[in-house]
């Protein structure tokens, strides 16, 4: 449970952040839970109007329990300035007890009085209005009410149910002023419900009363301890397990045993393992009223260990209630109650109740009325003469009903906890395990589930019959030696199979008798009979259907279970086939939408592994829990042997995402084909997704409008191996590390800039100086960001990782990414580890000359001796023409001096550099005209070429392949 924050702190930030819309954490789930209903009722926290009813009134069965218990809580409550509400199911006030003339002050102006409505979507959480909503006691204390007027109060609430139907009858409410709260506040108001409900157990109907009559007029009759109107009824089973009583968990076992044992007509006894190595005994004996009601009541004995000394007795006053006296071993001090801690509250007698009521719908069944004791003169529980056990009665009831009310409950319990754990992630087998789960041994001894291999894909499955193989994908069992398909096996049923007309026709089978279910057997009669042998005796098969269509088949069968699986048991197995098959087709269509955006992302990717000279690269995308995102990493070849390295993240989550992503990364391809620098480049992005955002541009839908791109953040680097300068520019993006060849790690420095797409603000570049072997790190922030820790211990963890000499790119990024990543990351990872080369003198030829045609047949001579030293003489004659042709045009078209330059790398490079900025472009020359064929040779004879802008001029360069 998250921390109750005081006024003063975090609560009151969370409040206004609720209210202003934006995500709040650390606040208690029932609170929040409840203000998110305040808002959807639309409540205004500054503005309560509370509606009055006149005349509020609770049946008198329900005030004669009340009465007696809220005269107790309130006078334990004398002491202390707190005030006790009842109020209807309604949540409107009847009554209001105690309190403090300042704090009833207070209730008075904020018309918290008897009359006034509480209820949640009038004025919004409090202890009434909030405990009946989520059917849940509940504290609060201050910021937590969502009204401002509550907010000087801290309160409990809990709701008392009839335990007869299960209704909630009233709400009770302990409040006080903030400064007085105290989270005890709801284990007393807790304790007052329940004993109301006691109290309301003791107004049992007539018929359970005539039973109980004829019970001790028998016990009478045959000289038990029913003779004596004083020892008729103990209501409490003994003291606590430290003074030789029963503890709670005994007690619990009792009962459920006891239950079951009424609800058995053919049973008569069971023994019931209890701690201390005692052993309790139960006996069922049928009774019949005196007007002929006919039932059945449950006595225990227990042997063994310290004996059972009891409590309470009752006896019948004249109004025919049932009251509780002292027995005489123990002392007549009554039960107190526990003041509130560190308060000086004064204690009051317990009200003595009986245990729980057992129901089916409405109807009464069976009363829990609690221990009997059996005189040395009675018989034992076996009818064999005295024992030395203590014994009493458990229940009292009518057997066909208590059968029923049984397996309803057991059956509900089933249901309950099926929708809860079924359907926990958005896996296909796993949701399938838990149907499995739910199912054995509860409801089946052995459960199977048979899905089409398309749904494990994510894929829409065909029609479904005997034609069709399915794979066994769950498996619950309470023996493992049964002889059926193991978990992964595929299973082809024959047409004749109870599966097979699950999966044609659509609806459920039940096959009681296995033995006679020859379609079944025929199945594969070896194995079968098999199972037969081990005891398997009844089937229900159900196919899981979801929106229409057949996914698979769910089979239940029993073994262990006595009973043979009856019509009511088919509705339960189809309810839990119906919720698991609707959690199955959740996942499967999570997985088909996961695995398309996940081949879109991919697909969006680098495809191989990049292997530029200038750089060492190694990368790592690794989805998020929640499926695939924008994320993304390149690395860009560039002219001059130079390489961009770039990582880019896009805010969210699915198709969306992966499609945007691939918009950006197809537009840094095109604009650092430019070769632009960092910061002009981001801003030619960010001004794209600026449009992207606005819609612009034609749409093939136009009443589909574009969603645009909800933030995307990049980093862009351009490393020239030659100068061994990095020029750096970032979009709201996380810093690079660079690890030094010794193994320091820096975080680069770099100016954020904002987010692409917001636009107004202009993009910076850092030059830095590389030495040789150094590794440049860039990542996106689901790596050091998470749920569970922030960025700057992200950041602290990284920069230990990275602090290693010497290391490879790839080892980097397994490192990196087995410190950093946790388990069931909730942002998708890109990682990009490179690692860079200088390019030495003896690959790199410069000269520079002034503007004048006399150079350009030096320039060839030049080219040609390079070559030659290089050992490159079959590309002499074209590499020589090539630069003269680019010189000639310097010369021409150009100002300045000229520079020529020769790289080897993979391919030889040539570059001219001059100081003008106009650009040349490839024309087609026509026959009578002398120029214009420069270029259109230089096309021909290189592999690419193309230009970059410098800040003195241009750089026309080319590129031809080695061999």
């Amino acid at each position: 449970m998250s921390v109750v924050w005081d006024d003063i702190g975090g609560l009151v930030d969370a409040h206004e952040r609720f209210l202003a819309g934006a995500r709040v954490e650390n606040v208690r789930s029932p609170i929040l839970e409840s203000w998110k209903r305040c808002r959807s009722e639309g409540v205004e926290p500054h503005r309560v109007l509370l509606p009055y009813a006149s005349g509020l009134a609770l049946d008198d069965r329900l005030m004669r329990a009340i009465e007696p218990v809220l005269k107790d809580l309130t006078a334990s409550l004398a002491d202390v300035s707190m005030a006790v509400a009842l109020c209807d199911a309604q949540a409107r006030m009847v009554q209001r007890y105690g309190g403090g003339r300042r704090l009833l002050k207070g209730l008075d102006e904020v018309n918290f009085a008897p009359g006034f409505d509480a209820s949640e979507r009038v004025v919004g959480t409090n202890g009434v209005g909030t405990a009946l909503a989520g059917r849940d006691p509940i504290y609060l204390a201050g910021r937590e009410h969502f009204a401002d007027c509550l907010q000087p109060f801290s309160c409990a609430g809990a709701p008392v149910r009839d335990p007869l139907s299960g209704r909630v009858e009233a709400v009770l409410d302990i409040t006080c002023l903030r400064a007085d709260g105290d989270p005890a506040m709801l284990r007393l108001v807790q304790e007052a419900a329940r004993d109301i409900e006691a109290r309301l157990l003791e107004q049992a109907s007539e018929r359970e009363r005539a039973l109980l009559a004829a019970y001790r007029r028998a016990c009478r009759d045959s000289g038990g301890a029913g003779d004596s109107p004083q020892r008729a009824l103990h209501l409490l089973p003994g003291p606590g397990p430290e003074e030789g009583g029963l503890g709670p968990v005994d007690l619990s076992m009792l009962r459920e045993k006891a239950e079951e044992l009424l609800a058995s007509p053919q049973r008569t006894l069971d023994e019931v393992a209890l701690s201390g190595g005692r052993v309790a005994t139960l006996l069922r004996r049928p009774v019949t009223g005196a007007a002929g009601e006919t039932g059945a009541v449950v006595e225990v004995r227990v042997l063994g260990g310290p004996s059972l000394r009891h409590v309470g007795l009752t006896e019948p006053t004249e109004s025919g209630r049932l009251r509780a006296v002292t027995h005489t071993p123990l002392t007549n001090t009554p039960t107190p109650r526990s003041p509130l801690p560190g308060r000086n509250a004064p204690v009051s007698p317990r009200a003595v109740g009986p245990l729980p009521l057992l129901t089916a719908a409405a109807s009464p069944v069976s009363t829990a009325v609690g221990p009997q004791p059996r005189t040395q003169q009675g018989t034992d529980a076996n009818g064999s003469g005295p024992g030395s056990a203590d014994g009493w009665v458990v229940l009292v009831g009518e057997p066909g009903v208590g059968r029923l009310a049984v397996l309803a409950r057991k059956r509900l319990e089933l249901l309950h906890d099926a929708s809860v754990c079924i359907g926990t992630t958005l896996d296909v087998t796993r949701t399938a395990e838990e149907l499995a789960e739910v199912a054995v041994p509860r409801f089946a001894d052995l459960m199977v589930v048979d899905l089409s291999d398309p749904v494990l894909l994510g894929e829409e499955p065909g029609p479904l019959g005997g034609e069709t193989p399915l794979r066994r994908v769950a498996m619950g069992f309470v023996r493992e030696e049964l002889p059926v398909y193991g978990v992964g096996d595929p299973v082809q049923y024959v047409p004749s199979t109870p599966q097979v007309h699950c999966l044609e026709t659509g609806q459920s089978v039940l096959e009681p008798v296995l033995a006679d279910a020859e379609g079944w057997i025929a199945q594969d009669p070896a194995r079968f009979g098999r199972a037969l042998a081990e005891g398997i005796h009844s089937l229900i098969t159900v196919p899981l259907r979801a929106r229409g269509t057949v996914l698979g088949v769910a089979s239940f069968y029993r073994s262990e279970k006595p009973a043979p699986f009856e019509d009511d048991d088919l509705c339960l197995a189809q309810e839990l086939a119906a919720r698991a098959a609707i959690c199955i087709d959740n996942a499967r269509r999570y997985t088909r939408e996961h695995n398309t955006a996940l081949a879109l992302q991919r697909s969006l990717l680098p495809r191989g592994r990049p292997e530029p000279t200038a750089v060492e690269v190694a990368c790592r995308y690794l989805p998020a829990q929640a499926g695939v995102g924008g994320d993304w990493f390149d690395v860009i070849p560039l002219s001059g042997a130079r390489v961009a390295l770039v990582v880019g993240d896009v805010v969210g989550h699915g198709l969306h995402a992966a499609a945007t992503m691939g918009r950006l990364r197809t537009a840094v391809h095109n604009f650092s084909a430019l070769d632009m620098q960092p910061d002009e480049l981001l801003t030619q992005l960010d001004d794209l997704v600026g449009g992207l955002d606005r819609g612009e541009g034609w749409a093939v839908e136009p009443s589909h409008q574009d969603s645009g791109i909800v933030g995307a953040t990049c980093l862009y680097a351009v490393y020239d191996p030659v100068s061994r300068r990095c020029a750096l520019a970032r979009a709201g993006h996380p810093q690079p590390a660079m690890v030094g060849p010794d193994g320091t790690v820096d975080f680069v420095d770099l100016p954020s800039g904002p987010p692409l797409g917001l636009g107004g603000m202009p993009f910076e570049t850092v030059e830095l100086e590389l030495a040789e072997g150094s590794q440049l790190v860039l990542y996106t922030d689901g790596l050091v960001e998470d749920r569970g820790r922030d960025i700057d211990s992200g950041l602290d963890k990284l920069r230990a990782v990275l602090a290693s000499a010497d290391r490879a790119p790839e080892d980097t990024c397994e490192a990196v990414l087995d410190a950093l990543l946790p388990a069931c990351p909730s942002d998708d990872v890109a990682l990009l580890v490179a690692r860079v080369h200088a390019m030495g003198p003896e690959r790199v030829a410069e000269w520079q000359w002034p503007s004048d045609p006399a150079i350009v047949s030096r320039s060839r001579a030049a080219v040609t001796r390079q070559l030659s030293t290089w050992g490159l003489d079959d590309l002499a004659f074209t590499a020589a023409l090539v630069a003269s042709e680019l010189v000639t045009n310097a010369i021409r078209h150009a100002i300045g001096p000229i520079r020529l330059r020769l790289i080897r790398d993979r391919a030889l490079i040539c570059e001219v550099s001059d100081g003008s900025s106009t650009s040349p472009r490839l024309r087609r020359a026509r026959s009578e005209d002398e120029d214009g064929r420069g270029l259109f040779l230089v096309a021909q004879f290189t592999e690419r070429w193309g230009t970059r802008y410098t800040t003195d001029g241009k750089v026309i360069w080319t590129e031809q392949l080695l061999g």
